[in-house]
């Protein structure tokens, strides 16, 4: 295998982890998660095998989106430490072998933001094209809102400027123009600051929406950025946000030689992977991952259980998504925006671990980049008492008192009762031979020696059961095999693979002469290296 392919396109292979520095660990006490306190962490990040550590927003904010509405682009917002706090964190990192990417919000700003400020000010203003205004409101269209619980238009009135500016999230977030020149040089001087940090890359927010009216071709914004970045830093990735149809999300990343994003999170495949699980049924998965078009060889597509917001589910049909709300969310309390869940996965699935770890298994063998969330190696659920989408964002549990501040006033409530930290804690599953989270430093790890599935070329394979996604992905002469039942019943399957001597377990004993009946357990997650005769194996 080409070790120089693994390492020089290295999030291809790589296992991200996404933390909001405000719910990680407190360490000075004000109940607030801190810069300090994750740097403390990067052991235990390391110690599981994370290779690219995912900084949600840590700016200056009023935080009323959670630090997604920014108010300075340039430094650290003081709750959660210095500069200096973020230079010891990726020197850290470093050293521990782990690259730090972060949120890059580029689609708007706080309405604190001194541009906006000085934009709303005068007619005159040098920042005022740096928004977009108008006079009278334009017309809308049902749905356009992203928000509709917050807000009932793209569109506020600013007393003091006397137009309407567009804001395609919360009005408290102006949205930037990015038809004007001298907003995307501001940006990009933005990116160059914190490259010159030390970050290996951004996630970049949002994307859809920024180049929407942006320039004749629109996408010339992304070929610029991703220009910039890799003349700033050859190593630096983008890491899109785009939850569109498959052949609209394909034009993301580029030509063939990959000129625009480096990855993007695949929401559509994560969308199926519910509407398989609340079937049993592997069609609406295995559609999905078939029918998205090649991608470059440089690029990746983001492969995640869940993520830091609701588990949207807008590109299911109406009644796909009122089955996936029938099984995983039928109270309305669960559901938000009538398009999607406000849980993590393991409540999801009723606390049961092997199929917890099935969907796990599933997502880190897909071809694709992994991308974990704070909190689920160790399975933690959602804190409905938290508002809306912020539900999955509670405190990070590190021990059975909780572990995460001193504080009797942390940022937000500590998840409480069957999914709280008395149960589900770090320090208990550390010492703890069989826990999920030291399951998930073995599936790290062995994924970590699989580059067939970075790299690999997809095949889904015909087993016979309908309730079985099993997959093959090739590469430079090998091949790995994973086969995972989503129903939670026992099943045969059929494998006629015929390009192999056997299939050899790469988490147990067992060695499987081709073509293979296998018989599954209830949800059975297997990986296994095919064997060919002449060909020497991995351990």
């Amino acid at each position: 295998m080409s070790i120089k392919a693994t390492s020089d396109l290295w999030w291809k292979n790589g296992v991200f982890y996404c933390l909001d520095i405000e719910t990680f660990l407190d360490w000075d006490g004000d109940g607030s998660g801190d810069l300090v306190g994750l740097t403390e962490r990067v052991d235990y990040l390391a110690g599981l095998g994370i290779s690219c550590l995912w900084l949600m927003p840590f700016y200056p904010s009023p935080n009323r989106d959670d630090g997604y509405d920014i108010s300075d682009f340039f430094t650290v917002e003081p709750r959660l430490g210095t500069l200096g706090d973020f230079t010891e964190l990726i020197r850290t990192c470093r050293d521990r072998g782990i690259r730090v990417i972060a949120d890059f919000v580029m689609n708007h700003t706080s309405d604190q933001h001194p541009w906006f400020q000085a934009a709303r000010s005068s007619p005159d203003s040098p920042y005022r094209d740096f928004y977009v205004w108008r006079d009278e409101r334009p017309p809308e269209k049902p749905g356009d809102v992203v928000f509709p619980d917050q807000e009932n238009s793209n569109w506020a009135y600013d007393r003091k400027a006397q137009q309407y500016y567009l804001h395609k999230f919360y009005s408290h977030q102006p949205d930037l123009n990015l038809s004007n020149p001298e907003v995307r040089d501001e940006l990009a001087q933005v990116m160059a600051f914190w490259l010159q940090q030390g970050l290996s890359g951004f996630r970049v927010d949002a994307v859809p929406f920024l180049i929407e009216g942006s320039l004749d071709d629109p996408h010339q914004v992304l070929r610029d950025l991703r220009a910039f970045v890799n003349r700033r830093n050859g190593e630096a990735i983008l890491l899109g946000e785009v939850n569109l149809a498959a052949p609209e999300v394909r034009k993301f990343l580029g030509d063939e030689g990959g000129d625009e994003l480096h990855m993007v999170l695949d929401f559509l495949g994560n969308q199926a992977l519910y509407l398989s699980l609340a079937r049993g049924s592997a069609e609406p998965l295995a559609k999905a991952l078939t029918g998205f078009p090649a991608i470059p060889a440089s690029a990746s597509l983001g492969r995640f259980a869940r993520n830091h917001d609701e588990l949207t589910l807008d590109k299911l049909s109406e009644s796909e998504r009122a089955e996936v709300f029938a099984r995983f969310g039928p109270d309305e309390d669960l559901q938000l925006y009538g398009r999607g869940l406000r849980r993590r996965l393991p409540s999801m699935l009723d606390g049961d671990e092997r199929a917890i770890r099935m969907v796990y298994s599933l997502v880190f063998s897909l071809p694709g980049t992994p991308v974990l969330f704070y909190g689920e190696e160790i399975g933690m659920a959602e804190n409905l008492a938290i508002d809306g989408r912020y539900a999955v964002r509670a405190p990070m549990q590190w021990s059975p008192d909780g572990g995460f501040t001193v504080s009797d006033a942390p940022c937000r409530p500590l998840t409480e009762g069957e999914y709280g930290p008395s149960r589900i804690n770090v320090a208990t599953q550390r010492r703890d031979p069989h826990s999920l989270l030291n399951w998930f430093e073995r599936l790290i790890r062995r994924r970590r020696e699989c580059p067939e599935l970075g790299f690999g070329e997809l095949e889904v394979l015909d087993t016979g059961a309908g309730s079985v996604l099993a997959h093959r992905c090739d590469w430079e002469g090998e091949t790995i095999v994973a086969v995972h039942e989503l129903s939670g019943r026992p099943v045969t399957a059929r494998l006629e693979i015929e390009d192999g001597a056997a299939l050899v377990d790469l988490f147990g004993h067992a060695e499987h002469p081709l073509p293979a009946t296998l018989e599954l357990e209830p949800y059975a997650a297997l990986w296994f290296r095919v064997r060919r005769d002449g060909r020497r194996l991995p351990p």
